[in-house]
């Protein structure tokens, strides 16, 4: 019900924007994306509440990436600027869970996106 896209191979300090398109409506949800590298654990980038009023960063992207969205178009998107060699991942959206208190936590999503590889290039 999520989908993914928009990433690929990039040169260090390069862009790409990732989008991430559901099938239902996305107007009530909090929405995240998190990435995780191989052999580690996967972490919060960013998140944005249902209407688009607050935002979230991981220090480790503030400053570089943007979250945004478009509830008429039922689709987050993560602008990612100025990328490192540090940020190549797979990276996830997820819609956040109407039960879960916090927004920093994997275990506070409860439907996520399949995915979508991004490499940076040194």
């Amino acid at each position: 019900q999520l989908q993914a896209s928009g990433g690929g191979l990039v040169q260090a300090g390069g862009s790409l924007r990732l989008s991430c398109a559901s099938t239902r409506t996305l107007s009530e949800d909090n929405m995240g994306w998190f990435r995780q590298a191989p052999g580690r654990e996967r972490r919060l980038v960013a998140a944005i509440s249902r209407n688009g009023d607050r935002t979230y960063y991981s220090d480790f992207v503030e400053g570089r990436f943007t979250i945004s969205r478009d509830n008429g178009q039922n689709t987050v998107y993560l602008q990612m600027d100025n990328l490192k060699p540090e940020d190549t991942a797979v990276y996830y959206c997820a819609k956040h869970s109407i039960y879960a208190a916090g927004w920093t936590q994997d275990w506070e999503y409860d439907l996520w996106g399949q995915g979508t590889q991004v490499t940076v290039s040194s």
